[in-house]
Parts: structure tokens; sequence; C-alpha cells
């Protein structure tokens, strides 16, 4: 049976996700996966979205819980299917593909490894998580009050950019004798 042009744009498309899950070699967040599957082909999110629900549906890739993120791996039915089908993606793609995924990936978990959220829960009252996250696993987190709105983006600026200097320093104090 051969392909329309659609239908091979999404056989492709859902290809394209294992084959970069698989070049990643562990479990990754959706976050994670969004952003090195963007940085490295046309696709957009809503696709990526649809693409993973079917690739989940399909059993080709599995998720599970990992400190409050789901994380998502590649299933051995998911390998085999790669096997099948890698033929479909271009040459070039998978050339390119394989030349940028290091570099994408160090940076992507860099950059998520070190994160801060504020949630409001009224006028007055906020709560600002930071966290340090390593290889899918929270190595430390901690929730603090915020009286204000600037307060809370304040606190969450200064865990951004000053993270690797007050983790250290936090541990210290809590281990200090």
């Amino acid at each position: 049976m051969l392909l329309s042009s659609g239908d091979q744009k999404l056989a492709e498309g859902k290809i394209l996700i294992l084959y970069i899950l698989n070049k990643i070699g562990k479990p990754v967040t959706n976050a994670e996966l969004l952003k090195v599957v963007t940085s490295l082909t046309d696709m957009n999110y809503f696709y990526f979205q649809q693409f993973l629900l079917d690739l989940i549906d399909s059993r080709y890739i599995d998720y599970y819980s990992n400190d409050h993120e789901m994380v998502y791996k590649l299933t051995p039915e998911g390998e085999e299917s790669l096997k099948l089908t890698i033929d479909m993606i271009p040459g070039i793609r998978k050339l390119r593909i394989d030349s940028n995924l290091k570099g994408n990936v160090d940076e992507v978990e860099e950059e998520l490894s070190i994160t801060a959220d504020f949630i409001p829960h009224s006028e007055n009252d906020y709560s600002v998580k930071c966290k340090v996250v390593e290889n899918s696993t929270t190595m430390f987190e901690i929730t603090v009050f915020a009286g204000t709105r600037e307060q809370a983006k304040q606190i969450a600026d200064n865990w951004k950019e000053n993270a690797t200097e007050i983790y250290p320093q936090i541990l210290d104090l809590l281990t200090k004798e």
C-alpha cells in the first residue's frame, strides 16, 4: 500500500520522535523532548503532542511519573518499529539530527535542571518552588512564601540566576554540626 503525502508526513513525524528518543537513550520529560524535537525538526507543538499521544496509544513510547513529572521512554515495541521504518527518514535529515542532537540535549538538560515557579494563592500570598533536577531526578526542592508578586518574581529570578551558589550554601547550613 502506497502512503499519500499526508500519511507520509504523519508517519515521518512519528518516526522522527522515535528516532530522537532512541538517540537520546534515556527517559526525558515532555518539555525536554519537545524542545529537542522542535529544535531539530520543523514540527510544531500541536503536531508533536498528537504524535506523542499516538505513539503512547500504540505502546511505542511508555511514560511514568518521576518526582512529580512525567517522563517518556522508548519501549521494545517502539525500538522494533523504528528498526522497520527508519528508512522513511531521509539520510540528510538523520545526519542533521545526529550532528545537532548532543548539543541540544546538553543545552536542554542544563536549562531545565534549575527551575523556579511561583503560584499565587491570593493578592498577598504566593508560594515559590525552587528546584535542582539532575537526570530527571529532583536533587533539591524548596518552597518559600512571598508576600507580593514582585517578591515572588524576585525570588524565582534570583534562584534561576544564582542557584549554583545558593544551593551549596543551603546544603552547608543544613549539614552544619
